[in-house]
């Protein structure tokens, strides 16, 4: 071999090791310089792994404690099927690893009983398996050929605390659990348009369950670290970790047993009128807390995805009705409370035409024919024409005053939204007969719980109250953070003119009422019925009628308010009047009230030292 051969030999060498040396630099100022943000974050995505803490929600309870909505825990399991096989592999001591793959197997035999499932169909999810993607989408996940190992394989969804528990301990390798939780109602359709439910993506969509939502919903807390090959975390690189915070639980004002007294009387009503809508509401007399608020139709809020949406409505405080003589209170209220009249004063109410400032008025017909009636008895058998007197006798404005004092016209302020304002229109709107209609309960539409609210003033000595629905929150070590307060929002009237209205409402149950043999003897029911003729394609209609039943007792000691409205309620023989149809209604909730409650008995020496205190309060 000649010298000349071997030195360019050599040069060759040292140009092709120098070759690679810069093509090595070259590789490392791309990687380290060019490419280097785009490789940190796609190393980033690949190692860093966000773990969320789900927050649990707070539960809705009613005023004695029970659960009306509560977040159940559940775990939903899953395998990663390559996990055992790049354990193993890591082995390379073969009689080790067999007696690793062993042991694994020996674990799977006792997951497939806790899960129910046969052994085969376990083994089946724990085979590797891998998948195609698109190269140009996942390349940088680590596919090479088209093809990536799939990681995932569900086992069970909605497994409970104690079998995870059991599967906890048992250390398979490659399962993975993520816990969630899932709203129940252990009450089914109880009190459903008041808690609302919350959809399949977890929003909160009506009810107590959305207004509530910022009080119930917590913080959910999460882990920021690194994983490795196999998905497991690299604790010694966890950089920040934030607990969860549960959401605080909701008291509402309701009773779970009188919103069930209630809603079986509805399905009673259901069943034997078939009405567009009723709905039943008991409050407390003092506070203006909603003991029992219950519609039909209704649903079950576990299955609320079946419920058609006139199901979920709350019919309370989203649909208005012309309240009919219930509002006959107003009237008699008024003119009580101005002076102008006493129990005693008398209304000829048996002359079809009244004069009022100058002008002959055609008043409303009479169910019946009356003459001379005492203000009295104009409330006892519910008069039109002697409604009608009565809001002349104050004229137009003030009685209109009076009326929107009685919270007509207006929201009530209720906590869980959806509600409308009614309808009520200023003097300077009204036509020629609406100072003699509107007394009777006419050309005047409100809410169910605006008439309930109306009557609960007669009933707690003249003032108004905000209707309540929320009692209190509590976190969720159980302690109170803010209660609720009852809230006056005008006093309408004075205390005495409302209990002297007491004991002439408690004359509708009397021998000569419109509600005779509703009474409860001892306990003094005072109600007013309603009958109001429903309007269709712009007309009133004689075959078609909302009926109510809205009242207290005890008269001299008020404690409970009850109302009860059926829309259209279909008779077999006469017309829904509130006495047919809501005053049985009325009368069965009370009794079943007054028991569950303990409601003492007004006794002739109370009722003797209330009346010489001032009446009912």
């Amino acid at each position: 071999m000649s010298k000349g051969f071997a030195t360019n030999r050599l040069t060759l060498l040292a140009v092709g090791v120098l070759i690679c040396f810069l093509a090595v630099g070259v590789r490392l100022v791309f990687l380290h310089v060019l490419d280097r943000e785009d490789l940190l974050a796609y190393v980033d995505k690949a190692r860093r792994q966000i773990v969320v803490e789900h927050a649990r929600r707070g539960a809705i309870l009613d005023a004695r404690g029970n659960l009306l909505a509560t977040s159940r825990s559940e775990i939903t399991l899953a395998v990663d099927p390559w996990a055992l096989v790049d354990y193993l592999e890591a082995d390379k001591n073969e009689p080790r690893r067999a007696r690793k793959a062993a042991a694994e197997r020996t674990k799977r035999v006792q997951l497939a009983a806790l899960l129910g499932i046969s052994t085969g169909e376990l083994e089946e999810a724990f085979v590797p398996r891998q998948r195609s993607v698109d190269l140009e989408q996942d390349g940088r996940d680590g596919a090479r050929d088209g093809r990536v190992k799939d990681r995932w394989v569900k086992l069970r969804e909605g497994l409970d605390e104690p079998t995870y528990d059991q599967i906890a301990a048992l250390d398979i390798r490659g399962l993975t659990a993520n816990r969630v939780y899932r709203r129940v109602y252990p009450g089914g359709g109880l009190a459903a348009n008041l808690i609302g439910y919350l959809n399949r993506e977890g929003t909160s969509v009506t009810g107590a369950e959305r207004h509530f939502d910022l009080y119930l919903k917590g913080e959910d807390g999460w882990i920021e670290s690194e994983k490795d090959g196999t998905r497991r975390e690299l604790a010694q690189f966890r950089s920040r970790e934030v607990p969860a915070r549960d959401g605080h639980d909701v008291v509402l004002t309701i009773d779970s047993v009188v919103q069930n007294i209630i809603e079986d009387e509805l399905r009673s009503i259901a069943e034997q009128y078939n009405p567009n809508f009723a709905t039943i509401i008991a409050s407390d007399v003092r506070t203006g807390r909603i003991l029992g608020m219950a519609n039909y139709p209704s649903f079950d809020l576990n299955q609320y995805n079946k419920a058609p949406l006139e199901a979920q409505r709350n019919y309370a405080v989203t649909d208005i009705i012309e309240p009919g003589s219930t509002f006959k209170i107003v009237a008699a209220g008024a003119a009580l409370d101005q002076g102008l009249v006493t129990p005693a004063s008398a209304f000829d109410c048996g002359n079809p035409i009244a004069n009022y400032k100058g002008r002959d008025l055609k008043l409303p017909k009479e169910d019946h024919p009356f003459g001379l009636l005492t203000v009295s008895e104009i409330v006892s058998h519910s008069s039109n024409r002697g409604a009608a007197h009565l809001a002349m006798l104050m004229g137009g404005e003030k009685f209109h005053e009076y009326v929107e004092r009685f919270g007509f016209g207006a929201s009530t302020k209720f906590q869980l939204g959806g509600e409308v304002r009614g309808l009520l229109e200023p003097p300077a709107r009204w036509d020629g007969l609406t100072i003699t209609r509107m007394p009777m309960g006419h050309a005047v539409a409100a809410t169910p719980l605006q008439i309930h609210m109306a009557m609960s003033v007669v009933a707690n000595g003249g003032a108004l109250l905000r209707p309540q629905i929320i009692q209190e929150i509590r976190d969720a070590d159980g302690r109170v953070i803010r209660t609720f307060e009852p809230e006056k929002r005008t006093q309408v009237m004075k205390p005495s003119t409302a209990a002297l209205l007491a004991q002439m409402l408690h004359g509708v149950v009397g021998p000569e009422g419109t509600a005779a043999g509703f009474d409860i003897p001892g306990f003094e029911i005072a109600a007013k019925t309603g009958t109001t003729q429903k309007i269709i394609d712009g007309k009133y209609v004689n075959n078609r009628h909302v009926a109510s039943f809205v009242g207290f007792f005890p008269a001299s000691r008020p404690e409970i308010v009850l109302s009860v409205i059926v829309d259209d309620a279909k008779m077999a023989k006469g017309n829904a009047y509130g006495r047919a149809v809501a005053a049985p209604a009325f009368k069965n909730v009370a009794e079943q009230l007054i028991q569950y409650l303990g409601i003492q008995p007004v006794t002739p020496l109370t009722r003797n030292l209330l009346a010489m205190q001032g009446g009912a309060l």
